[in-house]
């Protein structure tokens, strides 16, 4: 049975996806999986702690979750390979999902966006997304996840990246 390696940082993550109702079922991972230790299945993240290498990855692998619809999420199984999910949209929305769940939980930015991921871009998504240059912000507002700027102040609600809800119906 794998071991949980705690840290505070991953504890809050944790505690945080379960209170917003994505699943992490702790199990061993046997096949090498696209983010070391880590796998989607049907609203849940599986979770190999003797294999993951980066924690912040959890909230990358909560967001595809959570930016994609209710009925998608249900036909995601440990096995997904599909070309077609996630589309290059949701790619994105995930990425600035995560964002918002680091804010939100008052994690420095490198826990999700660490120097071996994003294919190098790492410190581009941390400079944009601190500088309010919210790549992805449109399908989050699409989705009734989020708001921008001005929808906020029309509605009288709080601005990403506060979200309006974390799971998108």
């Amino acid at each position: 049975m794998p071991t949980r390696k705690n840290t505070l940082e991953t504890t809050r993550v944790l505690e945080f996806l379960e209170k917003i109702g994505i699943k992490i079922i702790e199990k061993e991972l046997e096949s090498t999986t696209f983010l070391p230790g880590l796998s989607l299945g049907s609203n849940c993240i599986y979770v190999d702690f003797n294999k993951l290498k980066h924690p912040g990855d959890l909230l990358h692998e909560a967001g595809h979750l959570a930016v994609t619809d209710k009925e998608s999420r249900k036909m995601i199984d440990i096995n997904i390979n599909n070309a077609e999910w996630p589309t290059q949209g949701e790619e994105i929305a995930a990425i600035l999902w995560s964002y918002a769940a680091l804010t939100h939980l008052n994690l420095n930015p490198s826990f999700v966006f660490h120097p071996n991921g994003y294919k190098g871009n790492s410190e581009w998504f941390i400079s944009n997304f601190t500088n309010a240059n919210y790549i992805g912000l449109p399908f989050l507002e699409w989705a009734g996840l989020a708001l921008g700027d001005k929808r906020a102040h029309l509605e009288g609600k709080e601005a990403f990246p506060v979200m309006q809800k974390w799971i998108r119906d």
